[in-house]
């Protein structure tokens, strides 16, 4: 082996070991000794022969033995290369498994394909973790599987915000169309109980199998409601393979609330009427998907944080709602937004929530609607009664017929008229019919669908408040104006008498849109409060109009002024100058009269006037103006009243008044005048004073009133009578009698 000196020490060592016991053996064995060492010293020779026949084959060996070994070495190292190169081996394999699995997580993550690549990862730190051998690798991978999970979330949350940012751009669209279905459903409703109610006036047998129809529609939902909430489902499922779903629970929720926020704002650029509808169709589509994501999204939400959102919402709606109520200027406005609440009410019911505060919301703001749609609804009939003529409306055709008085219940009899066809009332009544029927449309429109089931009341109540409040105020402005005429009042007697009489329609029209089957209104002979108050305004124009009749005919009987008139000499066979202006004033009066007012109307009419000119005479001899008069200016007026008794007998008759009035007729107005006229022409006057003759003849005059225009009757011979003086004895005999019942009447008084 090349390594000798162990050997020699070693044979060193058993020579002296040997020495030793050789001197010992030779103390004890001396000659044997010699012997021995005889014997040694040939052996030595022999130990020298063996050690050059030693290193000879040592020699031999080494030459043999250097192959040997440098192949063993070889050997040692090629079985050390093995092993380094299999365990190398093996850990490339392991190292490549590895990578291959990070490849093809990087792939998965390039790919969109979260789940396999958080799975993949999982495999990694599960299985292969503890068996890298590479260190670095090891480091790299520990250092990196955090990142890339990381990574794996923020791209998770890009989808979820592009998701967010699409579901928001697409809310309104849903919000609309869900509207959109319940414009339909408020349709269908509303056709199935008007052919119900159809069907109950018209007492239909067999009403269930043509009324309730079950429509079937096959086709799916609309396409803006099938929004894909696929993101959001894979984004649970990411966050829950990474173990942080719970604060995927609080990123939405906080982001959509924040949306939510962002959406209840409402646009400044634009005004709330001109943005309403978008902005309500965005809070309905919003809270259309919560209500999927709160049902299908496994957890993603809870029901409490549903409500709590809805509560937001619901605050902040009731707050901007009645804001904007207030600030509204229009009904037409204020209408389409409530429209528009009660669809949002009505498609957001359909998903659970609570709507009653969008509803109270709705009902506290009735009044203010009614106060505006009044108003507007005051302007339209103010405008209709400036554009009317004041005359009679004259239809020429059955569809003018049908669409002016039929539709509004305007027609005195069933039967349909001759055409050209003259109208009891003008232009203004039909418009002013349209107007309250769109304003009973216009309430019920506002209080259906709202927070009360029955409405009805609620619209009588503010149909009446409209009639006395506008239509009738405004038709007694107009009388009351300075600036009215005769004609126009009676116009818009006559009209209140129309009116008065579309009042029942009005009442059933009001019934039919609120729901209410017309026998009910039928059996309970409900009448509006506003017809008695349009009878009581119509009595008032009448009053009006008689003060109108009366002052232009003051006009014609200026009798105080006139001092000729009673001082006059000069019979007048066809009364005084007046007489004929008067009656044709009147023959005027009573034939418009008789065209636009009722009989009993007109009646009042010519009783009004007749009577007024009575009493224009009587005053006109009790005035202080007149200080006398003579019997020349007594059967002048005597003329007068003869000639308007005729004009009264005339029209009275003709106008067939006799029939509805036997106890009393326009000849009946003039009656203290002509008895007047008659004491002051009759032969004895003192009569008078004889209860019987006075019972028959003169029962309309007044003690006071007599005794006082006797006193201004002066037929003597003095002062400005003189020319009456010495007729004849008749004349004198009259004028003591005259005289007799002048003083029988200072001592009555």
């Amino acid at each position: 082996m090349g390594r000798p000196e162990g050997l020699l020490r070693q044979l060193n060592y058993v020579v002296k070991k040997k020495e030793a016991e050789i001197e010992d053996m030779c103390k004890t064995h001396y000659e044997e000794f010699i012997k021995a060492v005889d014997e040694l010293r040939g052996v030595l020779v022999d130990a020298e022969e063996l050690k050059s026949d030693l290193q000879s084959g040592n020699f031999k060996l080494q030459q043999v033995g250097t192959n040997l070994l440098v192949n063993l070495e070889e050997l040692f190292e090629s079985y050390s290369i093995k092993q380094n190169v299999t365990e190398a081996i093996i850990m490339s394999k392991n190292c490549i498994e590895v990578l291959e699995l990070c490849v093809k997580c990087n792939n998965h993550i390039t790919d969109g394909q979260f789940y396999p690549a958080i799975k993949t990862l999982d495999l990694i730190q599960r299985s292969y973790m503890k068996n890298i051998p590479a260190r670095a690798l090891k480091l790299v991978i520990e250092k990196r599987i955090p990142i890339i999970k990381w990574h794996i979330e923020k791209r998770v949350n890009s989808q979820v915000n592009e998701w967010m940012v699409h579901i928001r751009s697409s809310c309104k669209n849903i919000g609309q169309t869900a509207i959109s279905r319940a414009v339909s459903d408020r349709q269908r409703d509303e056709e199935l109980m008007e052919r119900q109610r159809k069907a109950e006036d018209q007492n239909v047998v067999g009403v269930e199998e043509r009324v309730y129809t079950l429509d079937v529609d096959e086709d799916d939902e609309d396409s803006a409601m099938k929004f894909d909430l696929t993101p959001l489902y894979r984004a649970c499922h990411i966050y829950g393979c990474l173990g942080i779903l719970e604060q995927f629970h609080v990123y939405y929720f906080t982001n959509r609330s924040a949306q939510l926020k962002s959406d209840l704002e409402i646009s400044s650029s634009q005004s709330f009427v001109e943005s309403y509808q978008t902005f309500l169709a965005q809070i309905v589509g919003y809270f259309i998907v919560e209500d999927r994501v709160l049902r299908t999204g496994g957890g993603l939400l809870v029901p409490d944080q549903v409500d709590n959102m809805w509560e937001t919402a619901i605050t902040r709606l009731t707050l901007l709602l009645n804001a904007q109520f207030s600030q509204m200027k229009s009904a037409t406005n204020h209408l389409k937004v409530k429209e528009y609440v009660t669809l949002l009410s009505w498609s957001l019911l359909q998903y659970g929530y609570d709507i009653e505060s969008l509803l109270d919301v709705v009902d506290n703001n009735r009044d203010k609607f009614h106060l505006l749609l009044m108003a507007e609804c005051r302007e339209q009939t103010i405008e209709a009664l400036n554009h009317d003529t004041y005359e009679l409306m004259v239809i020429k055709k059955e569809s003018d017929y049908e669409s002016n008085v039929l539709s509004f219940g305007l027609q005195t009899t069933d039967i349909m008229p001759a055409f050209p066809y003259v109208a009891p009332f003008s232009s203004m009544v039909p418009e002013m019919c349209q107007i309250v029927k769109s304003f009973i449309k216009s309430c019920v429109d506002y209080l259906s669908y709202g927070a009360r089931d029955y409405f009805f009341d609620v619209v009588i109540r503010y149909l009446n408040n409209f009639l006395i409040e506008v239509i009738n105020e405004t038709l007694l402005n107009t009388i009351n104006s300075s600036n009215i005429s005769v004609s126009h009042a009676m116009q818009i007697a006559a009209n209140f008498t129309s009116l008065e009489r579309a009042c029942d329609f009005f009442l059933k029209n009001a019934a039919q849109q609120s729901g209410i089957p017309l026998r009910f209104i039928d059996k309970s002979q409900m009448t509006l409060s506003a017809k008695a108050v349009l009878q009581t305004s119509r009595d008032a124009t009448y009053i009006t109009l008689l003060g109108l009749v009366n002052a232009e005919i003051d006009e014609y009987m200026n009798l105080t002024e006139s001092v000729t008139l009673w001082t006059t000499e000069e019979t007048k066979q066809n009364g005084n100058e007046y007489i004929s202006e008067l009656i044709l004033y009147l023959d005027s009066l009573m034939s418009t009269a008789q065209q636009v007012l009722p009989l009993d109307a007109m009646y009042k009419v010519g009783i009004g006037a007749l009577e007024h000119i009575n009493n224009t005479i009587i005053s006109a001899f009790l005035s202080d103006s007149v200080k006398r008069f003579n019997a020349t200016s007594v059967m002048n007026i005597g003329v007068d009243l003869k000639l308007l008794e005729n004009f009264a007998d005339e029209r009275f008759y003709s106008s067939g008044l006799e029939g509805m009035y036997k106890a009393s007729s326009f000849r009946d107005c003039l009656v203290e005048s002509k008895q007047l006229i008659n004491l002051l022409s009759s032969s004895q006057p003192e009569n008078f004073m004889n209860p019987v003759i006075r019972e028959k003849n003169y029962y309309a005059l007044d003690y006071k009133k007599v005794s006082t225009i006797c006193d201004k009757f002066k037929d003597s011979a003095d002062g400005i009578f003189g020319s009456l003086s010495n007729k004849n004895t008749k004349q004198t005999a009259k004028k003591k009698s005259m005289e007799v019942l002048k003083k029988r009447l200072k001592d009555f008084n």
